[in-house]
Order: structure tokens, then C-alpha cells, then sequence
């Protein structure tokens, strides 16, 4: 998503302004483009430009227990500032551009959001995804799904030798 600022930064400090957003956006790297909705607000600030937004999205993942795939939705609450590189008025290069890990916005004035989008939305994804609470997930021995009911193998015998362990309380 990208939006010209040239506009925003040539008001005063404090203008403001807000975007809809209905992107399709590749998050997770997979060239797996996902829909994201929600309402985005720029304010020009005497750095930049501060975006805010809360945004919606779907995330498809791979439960932790059953390994099924599942769509997880994803809220985003989204704030970040984005340094000129260029002056507004001269056309002058901007050496405050080049603080470590800031969002910039290019010698056209226009800023992407795409990337602040993206990583907002990885920090949202749980680190175990789970396709529902009670997820009761794999039989170990034989990888029957138990979500949906039982497998019917019958164990084998424990090892003899540690039969001593079952005592332990």
C-alpha cells in the first residue's frame, strides 16, 4: 500500500489525514497474497509523517497439535513514523533519514506501508498456532488425527525395563 504524502508535508504540523485500506499484501513470504481491511490515519509531525491504523487480516497456519491448516484472524494495531529523505521544499537530501531500522519515505514523497504492515502482522501470529482450544491433536504412535475420535491401535507393551518408573508418584 502506497500513499504520496507531498501534499501532507507541505501543511503545517498537526494536518492530517485517513485511507481505507483494502490491500492484498504477502506477508508470510510465500507469495500467498492476503486481504487486508481497515482504516489507516497519516499526521504530519515535525519528523514526518506518523502513520496509525488498525487493520484486519486472515493468516493461514498450520495447527501446532494437528498439523491441519486453518485461517487465523489477525487485528492490527499499527503506529509508525516515517522520515523524509528528501526536503519538501529545496530538494535537499535529509541526513535524518538514515536513523538504523526507520521507515523512510522516498524521493517521491510517497510512503509504503507494506513493510511496517508485514512485520506488525508477523509479531501477531502466535508462536503455537492452534486450529481450536481443545485441540487434542496426533496419536503418537501411529499419527491418527484424534479431533476426529479415537484410532483403534493398540499400544504396545511398555519396555520392561522401565517398569520400575511407573511406581514413582
Amino acid at each position: 500500500m502506497q500513499i504520496n504524502v507531498s501534499q501532507l508535508l507541505k501543511e503545517s504540523i498537526g494536518s492530517a489525514r485517513d485511507y481505507q485500506a483494502d490491500e492484498l499484501i504477502d506477508i508470510t513470504g510465500d507469495s500467498s497474497d492476503l486481504g487486508i481491511q481497515g482504516k489507516v490515519s497519516l499526521l504530519h509531525t515535525h519528523r514526518g509523517i506518523l502513520m496509525k491504523g488498525k487493520l484486519h487480516t486472515e493468516v493461514r497456519l498450520n495447527c501446532s497439535r494437528c498439523l491441519r491448516s486453518f485461517y487465523y484472524p489477525v487485528t492490527l494495531k499499527v503506529e509508525e513514523e516515517y522520515l523524509p529523505t528528501i526536503d519538501i521544499t529545496s530538494g535537499v537530501p535529509l541526513s535524518s533519514s538514515e536513523e538504523l531500522g526507520s521507515f523512510i519515505i522516498d524521493e517521491h514523497h510517497v510512503i509504503d506501508l507494506t513493510e511496517a504492515i508485514r512485520q506488525y502482522s508477523l509479531l501477531a501470529i502466535p508462536m503455537k498456532p492452534l486450529c481450536r482450544e481443545d485441540c487434542t491433536g496426533l496419536y503418537p504412535s501411529c499419527g491418527h488425527n484424534l479431533n476426529r475420535g479415537p484410532c483403534g491401535y493398540l499400544p504396545r507393551a511398555a519396555d520392561p525395563r522401565w517398569s520400575e518408573l511407573s511406581k514413582l508418584p
